[in-house]
C-alpha cells in the first residue's frame, strides 16, 4: 500500500511545551481555534486552543518526531491515520446522526484531486472522531472554501416519513450526493448493507483523506442539526443514544411531537413510549 501523508494526534499537550521545540518555522494558524501552526523538514504542527497537537506529513518524519514527543511526556498519543496515494479524482463519503437518538439523518461527500489533496491536509483534516465540536465547525468552513462538496441532512419529521430500512437510506444518500460530484472514483466509509460507491472500505476516514474531510462536514451539519433543533425544543438535547431518557421524559413534560426530534424506531424510544 503507498501512503501518501500519515497523520498522529497527541491530546492534552501544552503550548509552553510546544514553544520548546527547535528548528520550526512558525506559520499563521488557519483558524481561530489554532494555537500554534509550526513546520519543519515536511512536517507540520498544528495545535489547537483544546489542548490537541496533530502531526502530519511523511511517514518516516512524523514517526521519529512521534516518538521524540513521546519520550518528552507530550501528553497522550492517538493511533495514526495513514492516507493512500491516490491520483486522480476522488469522491469520499461519509455520514453523522445514524445512531443518535435524536436528529435525523446527515451524509456528506467531499471531492480532490492532488492539489485540493495536499491542501485539505495542511488545514488539519483528520478523523472527526479525534476532533473535538470546536476544532469541527471552523474546519468543516474551511473545506467549503476549498473543494467541491455536497451535504444531505434530513430532519427527524423527514427521516420518519422515510418508507425503507436506515441502511436502504444511506444507501441512496451516499450515491445522491456523490452523484453531484462525479466524475471521480466515489470511496465509501462503509457500513453494514452498503452497496454503492467504486471503493468501499471500513474506516475509510482513516486512509482517505476526502472521507475524512467528508466526516468533518457529516459532523458539523449534525452539530448545526442539533443545535436547531434544541431552539426548538426549548432545551439541549444529548447527542448518542445511551443517556437520553431525561430528554425524552422532557419532550413528553412540554408536549412536543415526538416525531420531530426523534428517530422513532429506535429501541429506547419505543420502549420509552409505551410508558
Amino acid at each position: 500500500m503507498k501512503l501518501w501523508f500519515y497523520v498522529t494526534v497527541f491530546t492534552n499537550v501544552k503550548k509552553e511545551d510546544v514553544v520548546k521545540l527547535e528548528g520550526f518555522v512558525v506559520e499563521e494558524p488557519k483558524t481561530s481555534y489554532e494555537e500554534l501552526r509550526l513546520t519543519k523538514k515536511g512536517v507540520a504542527l498544528i495545535l489547537y486552543t483544546s489542548g490537541k497537537l496533530l502531526l502530519q506529513g511523511a511517514e518516516k518524519q512524523v514517526e521519529k518526531l512521534s516518538e521524540e514527543l513521546e519520550k518528552r511526556g507530550f501528553g497522550k498519543r492517538q493511533k495514526a491515520d495513514h492516507y493512500r496515494k491516490e491520483e486522480g479524482w476522488y469522491i469520499g463519503s461519509d455520514e453523522s446522526l445514524k445512531g443518535d437518538t435524536f436528529g435525523g439523518l446527515v451524509v456528506a461527500a467531499v471531492k480532490a484531486d492532488d492539489s485540493l489533496r495536499k491542501k485539505l491536509v495542511e488545514l488539519g483534516v483528520a478523523d472527526s472522531k479525534k476532533l473535538s465540536d470546536k476544532e469541527i465547525i471552523p474546519l468543516a468552513r474551511n473545506i467549503k472554501k476549498i473543494a467541491p462538496c455536497e451535504i444531505k441532512s434530513i430532519l427527524p419529521d423527514e427521516y420518519n416519513k422515510h418508507q425503507g430500512s436506515i441502511t436502504e437510506m444511506l444507501n441512496t444518500f451516499h450515491q445522491e450526493v456523490a452523484g453531484y460530484l462525479l466524475p471521480g472514483i466515489h470511496v465509501v466509509d462503509k457500513y453494514p448493507g452498503c452497496n454503492v460507491g467504486t471503493i468501499r472500505e471500513e474506516k475509510a476516514e482513516d486512509k482517505y483523506v476526502e472521507v475524512a474531510a467528508a466526516s468533518i462536514l457529516a459532523r458539523a451539519a449534525a452539530l448545526e442539526q442539533l443545535d436547531f433543533l434544541s431552539m426548538e425544543a426549548g432545551f439541549p438535547l444529548p447527542k448518542g443514544s445511551t443517556h437520553v431518557a431525561a430528554a425524552l421524559q422532557e419532550l413528553r413534560e412540554r408536549g412536543l411531537e415526538f416525531s420531530q426530534f426523534v428517530k422513532l424506531h429506535f429501541s429506547n424510544v419505543k420502549e420509552f413510549l409505551k410508558g
